[in-house]
């Protein structure tokens, strides 16, 4: 059970004190009243509350003293107004002493109820913020990757290890995982850092123009070769190539990359003089490349060359932890790129974040928190904010956990297995990670399931 509601009053009137506490203790709350403001800055000075409600004529020192006093030295504590002389001057004043709201005299108490419980709640959230941000701050182990989930720590700890080292990296996942970043982490932590990393997504070059960018031509190589032009292999050299979407590479160019990978020569198009690079390769795919080799989509001598050491990424509904701590991370760079002072989600916003599917992964969830940062006018993000397929986004009914319970054990693994491998598309490399277990204790599975391996 949540803690009650932590009110501290001030005001000279005993006849008014009596009625508020009186209101506000039957509203389930707690509260301190006072009659003069230096007692209710010392009284703040050690004891923590959720709201200070203070009138602004007041002995010993006025409310806008008050006021500014604590925005001065308690900024996360929300003050309220109360004040019998209720003119738009006197109003402004207090917001611009720090007020969060302002109630005249004669007193509704039930207003009073709800400004307090609104101003409650976004201490609640600011200080959820502020936990968030730190969260995000110390999760942020590796430049652009944030997450703190068991999952992002295992990925973390495989780039420790292999980063040093020169061995080639396939990094697997579904598309919006951050694979480019993974890869750049490791060109990061290695010793090439100081030299290029270059990137090359295998998908966007039209197939007669692959050879050229990856090895380079020479000047005359054919039509449109006005001058020499040296390769993205021989760019990349005492650094970091980077081949997303590998699955895409055509396949008439993969026995040749094998033979300039083995032999780490390169010939130009058109040239007769073989020139030598040292590169780290790392590579990406959003396919199963186990399959595209048994459906002939894939060299398998290719396959074996680039899959040295392997980084799964999960999806980020597999993640679901790390999703406020991205959404965090995006709100402040959102912010401070657009000028703009959103610090954080409304609780209506961030449940549902938590319930969305994210078919788009860590992309989606970045967009949505530039669309929102972009749409929000103040300084908390609220579900209108949000992307219209979120807004309107309904999960499906919850799992009916009860209805398991007469179930044997290994039903449930199987209802469990199944469910975790819908979820990733059928990707077995990234469901046997995700459960934990090695990909042949997932393929006997399945095969006992009557999951064919290659489905």
């Amino acid at each position: 059970m949540d803690d009650p509601i932590s009110v501290v009053l001030v005001d000279d009137d005993a006849e008014l004190r009596d009625v508020v506490e009186m209101g506000l203790k039957r509203a389930g709350m707690k509260i301190r009243t006072l009659g003069a403001a230096p007692d209710a800055f010392a009284l703040l000075a050690t004891e923590d509350a959720d709201c200070l409600v203070t009138d602004l004529g007041l002995p010993g020192m006025h409310g806008f003293e008050l006021i500014e006093r604590v925005v001065s030295n308690i900024p996360e504590l929300p003050v309220i107004v109360l004040t019998g002389t209720a003119t738009l001057p006197t109003a402004v004043s207090s917001m611009r002493a720090g007020a969060y709201d302002f109630l005249s005299k004669p007193l509704d108490l039930a207003a009073l109820i709800q400004a307090v419980k609104r101003a409650s709640e976004r201490k609640r959230l600011r200080a959820e913020v502020t936990r968030l941000r730190r969260v995000v701050r110390n999760a942020r182990q590796f430049d652009a990757l944030v997450g703190a989930s068991a999952a992002m720590q295992q990925v973390y700890s495989t780039i420790e290890q292999v980063a040093a080292t020169d061995a080639t990296v396939l990094i697997t996942g579904q598309s919006g995982t951050g694979k480019e970043m993974v890869a750049r982490a490791l060109h990061d932590k290695s010793a090439r850092r100081a030299g290029p990393f270059v990137a090359v997504d295998c998908a966007s070059i039209p197939e007669n123009l692959i050879e050229s960018e990856l090895f380079g031509h020479a000047r005359g190589a054919f039509t449109d070769a006005k001058q020499a032009r040296l390769g993205l292999l021989a760019q990349a050299d005492k650094g970091t190539l980077f081949l997303d979407e590998i699955a895409e590479l055509p396949m008439v160019v993969q026995p040749k990359l094998l033979r300039v990978l083995q032999e780490r020569r390169v010939r130009p198009i058109g040239s007769d003089v073989e020139t030598s690079f040292d590169v780290r390769l790392v590579c990406a795919t959003n396919r199963e490349l186990e399959s595209a080799v048994a459906e002939g989509a894939f060299r398998e001598d290719l396959f074996y060359r680039i899959n040295v050491i392997q980084v799964p990424l999960p999806p980020l509904n597999a993640r679901a932890g790390d999703v406020l701590l991205l959404a965090q991370h995006f709100i402040d760079h959102f912010s401070r790129m657009f000028a703009r002072d959103v610090r954080g989600l409304m609780p209506d916003a961030a449940d549902r974040l938590m319930r969305y599917r994210w078919p788009g992964n860590v992309r989606e969830l970045r967009n949505a928190m530039e669309h929102a940062v972009a749409m929000c006018s103040g300084d908390l993000i609220a579900v209108e904010h949000l992307p219209d397929r979120m807004r309107t986004y309904r999960p499906g009914p919850p799992t009916d956990a009860a209805g398991e319970a007469e179930l044997t054990l290994d039903e449930v693994e199987r209802r469990h297995i199944l469910r975790v491998l819908d979820a990733h598309h059928g990707n077995k490399v990234v469901t046997s990670h995700v459960l934990g277990i090695d990909r042949k204790t997932l393929y006997r599975k399945l095969l006992r399931y009557g999951v064919e391996r290659e489905t």
